[in-house]
């Protein structure tokens, strides 16, 4: 069950990775230049309460440092850049096993 819902978590974050890529291809055409738009930008406009809520909550219990290089680092790239890996990582780490238990299986059906 914890593979299914990681799966289609993944899948998810695929889904918006490509629709990001999509709409920033479309305004890098419009505007005749590359543009794109921020992971942070996205999360901002989304929800930006919990942005404030994740910087307050890692500069004060975490570690401050942690913010200011890292997190903004990530939080100013591409949205696509972000999201589509962590999708392909969730999509990878749900299926890790399925082969193995499909081997398992046909070696036991031929026995």
């Amino acid at each position: 069950m914890f593979r299914l819902v990681l799966r289609l978590l993944g899948l998810w974050l695929v889904a918006l990775a490509l629709v990001a890529l999509v709409i920033d291809a479309t305004s890098t055409i419009a505007a005749g230049g590359w543009s794109t738009t921020s992971f942070g930008q996205y999360w901002f406009d989304f929800a930006p309460g919990s942005l404030a809520a994740a910087q307050a909550f890692v500069q004060a219990e975490v570690n401050p440092v942690l913010w200011d290089p890292v997190a903004l680092t990530l939080l100013v790239q591409p949205a696509w850049l972000i999201v589509g890996p962590l999708g392909f990582l969730l999509l990878w780490i749900g299926d890790l096993g399925r082969g193995r238990r499909r081997r398992r299986r046909r070696l036991a059906e031929t026995v």
